[in-house]
């Protein structure tokens, strides 16, 4: 089956540098076709590495060739839209520049805890690796965050603070997000929010809220 990637400019199109979106989609093909049993998980794990070892459109060519579907393009992620009616600042809480805007982890793990920053669009992508995102003591770069997760035989865990809202969106595909923070001491409408979405394939996310110092 022709890819969708080859187009009348086929050549300067393949040559093309790859973003971490565009993996994270040809990833996708991947664990379909593991959870359709086309893929041992020794395979899997295989063409995952050669996925994230890819620079261009072209290097993902051997990663897919003999499996069904099409694999397009795929637009730049970007930051969620800002409401009309956007929350509130609450002093102390919202505000500073992110080091970072997204995160990956593969066969290790990471953690961000303490004086950190939130970014507006965190990205994090755990594959055979962990990573633990406590809220407690950091800020967020805007009175509304967004933490997108992609997790692969793997898993992420987050714990926010009392003064925050949640809205968690995220569905799993042999795996779950287990939500215990948005359904219990939820602040009023006017506390920053942060959503947190995306996938968990053979994995888990799992979001809790806490005090500060509360083990």
């Amino acid at each position: 089956m022709l890819r969708s990637w080859v187009v009348d400019e086929t050549r300067d199109q393949r040559s093309l540098r790859a973003s971490d979106a565009d993996r994270e989609r040809v990833a996708d093909v991947l664990r379909q076709a593991a959870s359709d049993g086309r893929l041992s998980l020794t395979e899997l794990e295989e063409r995952i590495d050669a996925l994230y070892a890819a620079k261009t459109y072209a290097d993902f060519e051997p990663v897919v060739r003999d499996l069904p579907g099409d694999i397009p393009l795929p637009p730049v992620v970007r930051p969620p839209a800002v409401r009309a009616n956007p929350a509130p600042v609450v002093a102390g809480r919202v505000g500073g520049q992110p080091g970072s805007r997204s995160a990956k982890v593969v066969f290790s793990g990471i953690q961000r805890r303490g004086d950190w920053v939130v970014p507006s669009y965190y990205y994090i992508k755990a594959v055979f690796g962990g990573a633990d995102l406590d809220l407690r003591e950091a800020t967020l770069e805007t009175a509304e965050v967004q933490i997108d997760i992609k997790a692969v035989f793997g898993g992420v865990n987050i714990v926010v603070p009392d003064d925050v809202r949640v809205q968690v969106d995220g569905n799993g595909v042999f795996g779950a997000f287990n939500d215990d923070a948005s359904h219990r001491r939820q602040p009023g409408p006017a506390a920053p929010l942060v959503r947190i979405t995306g996938k968990a394939v053979f994995g888990g996310v799992n979001v809790q809220r806490k005090s500060v110092g509360e083990a």
